[in-house]
């Protein structure tokens, strides 16, 4: 028996508004870690989006040293991570990633080829690849489809030319099926032996959601994958963030770690375990859950009555991601000490915005008061509106301003 998790979209070193997701992100994968130790499983899936597209190259590496230190005893152990590349993971740090990998320890490199354990794999493009289980008496095939781009689906130069957005969506969409397709063909692959496909990528019918992660519905690849319930004992999808099945149970999306944005503050976050026998699939799926990082968004609209309401609601938001929308009277309330209270209440707040709605005050859109002098009033207008900033960058922009309006003095 093969014992399989399936998990996907760990978007690592991701940010929200101002707050770095990093940490949020690594416990995720150390929840993974613990589902596979207390689980016993043999092979980890990650069906792609590993890394977050903002993340910088030592972060990079940072994540690629928490990996070595989460999943060593799993590893040690002899348990496998196969993992491929989705449409936010850079494919040049890949590839080079997926190279030096190869060059340390050779293997997976022909189609088919059955691979030693104990290994992380990374499939930056079309992969066929064989595991055999704990007890040496079965192989498992797995096809690792990464998201179609260019540069890993349409070989050749000719094969990059398109007229259109539409035209390359369609010139990709075939090569996505071209590509199985032939796996399928190929003279090692088994049909009637047990197999497991992951992809990353959009399968007809599936519910998107508030909406697909950082792309439109114009830029993202479709495919039908009709056929896919039959072919495969299981699918393993990833590229969309909610959690589901398509008609068959052994056909879903786990979801992400972690909740990355608003529009995904209700996801039940898990990772999905499925068993694989000799003669395929045994049993039905198992999804393990995962925790995650409350998100959601708060309107004030009268601060003095909010703010002790609030603080009595949220006694331990101090890890909640918060988008505030702030109402509030000028004269009546004064907005730095407004900004302040919600910080302590909500100290992981990742975007907010405030409107004056009272009659006092005037509108910074609106005629400038003409007693102050031009210094005090750019200063007054940075102020206010830095307020939404961090401290150092909002004391390097004054610094800046200071320095300008002497000059123009």
């Amino acid at each position: 028996m093969m014992r399989i998790l399936h998990t996907a979209d760990w978007h690592l070193n991701d940010r929200l508004g101002r707050i770095d997701r990093t940490d949020d992100l690594r416990k995720g994968v150390e929840r993974v870690a613990a589902h596979c130790r207390e689980q016993k499983v043999d092979v980890l899936v990650v069906a792609g989006d590993l890394f977050s597209e903002l993340a910088r190259p030592d972060a990079l590496r940072e994540t690629i040293r928490h990996w070595q230190d989460v999943f060593a005893d799993f590893l040690n152990g002899g348990g496998t991570i196969l993992t491929l590349t989705g449409n936010h993971d850079n494919e040049n740090f890949c590839q080079t990633l997926r190279h030096a990998m190869t060059l340390a320890a050779p293997a997976g490199r022909h189609p088919g080829e059955r691979v030693p354990p104990g290994r992380l794999y990374l499939a930056a493009e079309p992969t066929f690849l064989r595991l055999r289980d704990r007890t040496d008496t079965f192989d498992v095939q797995f096809v690792l489809m990464p998201f179609p781009t260019p540069t890993r689906y349409l070989k050749g130069e000719g094969g990059q030319k398109y007229g259109s957005p539409d035209e390359k969506n369609r010139l990709l969409t075939e090569a996505f099926n071209v590509a199985l397709k032939d796996i399928r063909k190929h003279p090692k692959f088994d049909t009637k032996a047990p197999a497991v496909l992951a992809a990353h990528i959009t399968v007809f019918g599936s519910e998107i959601g508030a909406s697909l992660f950082r792309l439109s519905e114009q830029e993202d690849i479709v495919v039908q994958g009709e056929q896919f319930h039959e072919q495969y004992d299981y699918v393993a999808l990833g590229h969309i963030h909610k959690p589901q099945f398509l008609a068959y149970p052994h056909v879903r999306y786990s979801g992400s770690i972690e909740r990355l944005d608003l529009g995904e503050q209700h996801n039940a976050l898990g990772a999905v375990l499925f068993e694989i026998g000799p003669k395929g699939r045994e049993g039905q799926p198992v999804v393990l859950p995962l925790g995650g990082t409350p998100i959601y968004e708060i309107t004030i609209a009268d601060p003095t009555e909010a703010i002790p309401r609030l603080r009595a609601e949220y006694p331990d938001a101090h890890n909640d991601l918060v988008n505030l929308h702030i109402h509030y009277t000028a004269g009546e309330h004064n907005l730095e000490e407004v900004l302040r209270d919600l910080e302590q209440i909500f100290p992981r707040w990742y975007a907010r915005d405030w409107k004056e709605t009272g009659a006092l005050g005037p509108s910074l859109a609106g005629e400038a008061d003409r007693t102050k002098s031009f210094a005090e009033t750019v200063r007054e207008f940075l102020n206010t509106e830095l307020m939404n900033h961090m401290d150092g960058d909002r004391d390097a922009l004054l610094a800046i301003a200071d320095e300008l309006i002497k000059d123009c003095e």
